[in-house]
């Protein structure tokens, strides 16, 4: 069994290019559902929809929230395709097998007034300075993903059309879009890249964003240098790269963004996947409905506050 595991996940590296990260959180629930099955016990060939029915209900019952069993169960229905595909198994118990139901969440995002509050704050003229100002400027003109805001190439970098080539998930690359705060920070952080290698002694990476020792940024750096910068700046509730991204598709929306644009933007492979962002402010969709209905901008106008004492 852990022998098939690994040969899918062999698999899922070079025929689909999975990111390390996915093909991480695969093995581990894998290797977790080859144990159950060992403990049942049950061969890999014999398995039905009703064991996973099974398995996936001890999962719930130990704690786990519907997030976490909905990604499981993923795993479990990408290696029976596979094995069916491979004519290992001749029926895919998990094909038609469907997980809880996990609720609706709308995503964390900052409103304008706490981005202006998040990229308004003091950075020192250090290269760390100017390099985290410029981060947090670049995910949130391109809305990229923290891995591939870590992952940027300076030779897929164009500060004059203001655009620069991403690498997302599965290796599918796009264009993303650099507002003049974005380019302005990256060019500040340029010549401070060159003076940081010069006295770190070491050879350029070729990768934008570079540590103290002139060595590629982490996407885990990355990641707390939003957390620590957001803390900085005093905003209340906790931010991740994330949250910026979740602010980029937003604001995008809100000010009148079609979904279709913002889902290239993101690079999200489905569309349903960006109509998690069609939640709009009270304002946007009072002011929509003003423009729009015979009655809405006359009816806003003439409803002014009635006279004290009336």
């Amino acid at each position: 069994m852990n022998e098939v595991v690994a040969d899918y996940l062999h698999w899922l590296a070079s025929e689909r290019r999975k990111s390390t990260a996915t093909l991480r959180a695969y093995g581990s629930d894998l290797r977790a559902f080859t144990q159950w099955l060992a403990a049942v016990p049950v061969e890999l060939g014999a398995v039905t929809r009703f064991h996973l029915r099974r398995y996936l209900v001890e999962l719930e019952q130990q704690g786990l929230v519907a997030t976490s069993v909905q990604r499981k169960l993923a795993s479990l229905r990408g290696l029976f395709a596979w094995l069916q595909q491979q004519g290992s198994i001749g029926k895919d118990p998990a094909k038609l097998l469907k997980g809880p139901k996990a609720p609706a969440r709308v995503p964390r995002f900052l409103t304008t007034g706490e981005v202006d509050l998040l990229l308004s704050q003091p950075f020192d003229e250090s290269p760390q300075g100017a390099r985290d100002r410029a981060i947090l400027e670049v995910l949130y003109s391109t809305g990229c993903r923290v891995a591939e805001c870590a992952g940027m190439q300076l030779s897929s970098l164009d500060l004059d059309e203001g655009i620069v080539r991403v690498l997302g998930k599965g290796q599918k690359e796009r264009l993303a879009l650099l507002g003049r705060p974005a380019r302005t920070a990256i060019a500040t952080w340029l010549p401070l890249r060159k003076q940081l290698l010069r006295t770190a002694r070491t050879l350029d990476p070729g990768t934008l964003w570079l540590n103290r020792y002139g060595r590629p940024l982490s996407a885990r750096w990355v990641f707390q240098t939003v957390v620590d910068r957001a803390r900085a700046a005093g905003l209340q509730a906790s931010l991740t790269p994330h949250g910026l991204r979740h602010s980029f598709a937003t604001h995008l929306l809100d000010r009148g963004a079609d979904l279709r644009t913002v889902q290239e933007l993101l690079g999200h492979a489905r569309l349903v996947t960006t109509e998690i962002y069609t939640h709009v402010s009270i304002g946007r969709l009072r002011e929509v409905y003003d423009h729009a209905h015979p009655l809405g901008a006359a009816r806003s106008a003439t409803m002014s506050p009635a006279p004290k004492g009336s």
